[in-house]
């Protein structure tokens, strides 16, 4: 007997040129989103300039803002396991925009009412985390749609990787779209002009969508558990089994995501995650702080930008590179070599002296492109390490994770520079040798071999 057409109707049928359109899609959102995400960082001096907060309160006050964004970055996982690749990128899109219009808003009401419009900046800035769960939403979607239309294909599997890492690439893009709109908009209309141009991608981002197909393993997954629920248990197991989906686990996503396979994945990963973005924090989100801070690199305002801009675009071909290399040793092999030698650039860009700016900015530049680069690598990782039923939330949870080593390094760094340390000192502490560790820790996570692609 065959499966009713209902069931098959609700499973859509992706072509090549249907995951192509997805691929670009996923591009731009995520590049629009990172230009929102890391524009607050570049822009935190200024606008702490602006309203008299000394470096330990702009640094406290970025603190509240990641603890903000990871409570909802991690909520964003279990519920894109629950309603859908597809909308669960049209929300965070969404997301990202109203953060960058709040934010020019924001400001004001800081300048007026003081306390009370920093509780309100905290707030709008924590909706950012929607469009930071970009990354972990594309990632999901990406790695079903490649197992579903490449799998057939043994030269497309092996180069699943590299086409992930133009994705990702948006972080790079998007951090330099911020950095030369602060050059071009900062002189005309102050940061709160910069945030405000960030709005507009979104509109052209939700006419786009309407060209994206749900995931085919999500449909039949959720179709499958909608004709559980209505008593048609051998339907159900019948598509599940043409899909190569398990039913065997029904809990919720967010526990099954600690249970079985899945557990080793979510706490190495995760805890490597959390560790790295210590030195993210440190390295991308507050660099502008480090580089101009006198007792940092003293580095000019103007030149700091200038070693964003050079250096985000060396993070690119990092990016390429960590997915073409990720396809040949595996990534978890990749991730891992990637981010000892990015502690190790980092730390030398440290010890050189001030005023060495063509070797700073090739040390910065080399760290970048060795912490950056891997993620291209990592976020298609975290879609192999999980089955279906746990893979946005899986995704979630860890990308959630790195919010909270940004959290304890906003905390440490805010401690140690009050405390009288250097910017120099804090880096080297709280970025170097966390960047160390996490490159260290993910060889803890069970490798997977790239050129077999995960059909459930």
């Amino acid at each position: 007997m065959d499966l009713p057409d209902q069931s098959v109707a609700q499973v859509p049928r992706l072509t090549g040129r249907d995951v192509k359109i997805a691929t670009w899609i996923c591009f731009l959102a995520w590049t629009f989103a990172v230009y929102d995400f890391v524009l607050f960082g570049n822009l935190l001096p200024e606008l702490a300039a602006d309203l008299g907060w000394s470096s330990s309160q702009s640094t406290g006050i970025n603190t509240w803002v990641t603890a903000g964004t990871a409570l909802v970055a991690f909520g964003v996982g279990p519920l894109v396991d629950r309603i859908g690749r597809r909308r669960g990128i049209i929300i965070a899109v969404v997301g990202a925009a109203v953060a960058s219009a709040l934010t020019a808003l924001a400001g004001w009401v800081v300048g007026v009412v003081g306390g009370v419009g920093v509780v309100f900046l905290i707030v709008v800035r924590s909706l950012a985390g929607l469009g930071y769960a970009e990354q972990a939403i594309n990632a999901t979607y990406l790695n079903e749609l490649f197992s579903h239309v490449y799998s057939d294909d043994p030269a497309m599997v092996r180069r699943r990787g590299l086409i992930y890492s133009l994705v990702q690439s948006g972080w790079p893009v998007g951090s330099v779209l911020a950095a030369v709109s602060i050059y071009l908009l900062f002189p005309v209309g102050g940061w709160s002009l910069c945030f405000l141009v960030a709005v507009f991608p979104a509109l052209f981002m939700l006419w786009a969508a309407r060209y994206l197909k749900e995931s085919p393993q999500f449909a039949a997954r959720h179709r499958a558990e909608m004709l559980l629920k209505q008593g048609r248990t051998e339907e159900a197991h019948r598509l599940a089994e043409s899909a190569g989906i398990d039913l065997t686990d029904r809990s919720a996503p967010l526990a099954s995501a600690f249970k079985g396979e899945s557990l080793r994945s979510t706490v190495v990963i995760g805890t490597a995650f959390l560790l790295n973005w210590l030195g993210v924090l440190a390295f991308a989100i507050l660099g502008t702080s480090l580089l101009t801070a006198p007792d940092g690199k003293n580095v000019a305002f103007t030149n700091a930008l200038a070693i964003l801009i050079v250096s985000n675009a060396t993070a690119f071909a990092g990016y390429l590179f960590h997915g073409w290399l990720g396809d040949r040793i595996g990534r978890r092999n990749a991730i891992a070599s990637g981010w000892i030698l990015s502690a190790l650039s980092f730390g030398a860009m440290l010890l050189v002296p001030n005023g060495s700016f063509g070797l700073i900015i090739a040390l910065y530049s080399a760290g970048l492109f060795f912490l950056i680069g891997p993620y291209a690598a990592l976020l298609f990782f975290n879609g192999e390490s999980f089955p279906v039923h746990t893979r946005a939330t899986g995704g979630g949870i860890i990308n959630a994770s790195g919010q909270v080593g940004a959290i304890l390094g906003g905390l440490l760094i805010t401690f140690s520079l009050s405390s009288g340390l250097s910017w120099t000192t804090a880096a080297l502490i709280w970025g170097c040798l966390p960047i160390l560790a996490s490159g260290l820790l993910i060889l803890g996570a069970r490798n997977v071999d790239p050129h077999i692609a995960r059909l459930d």
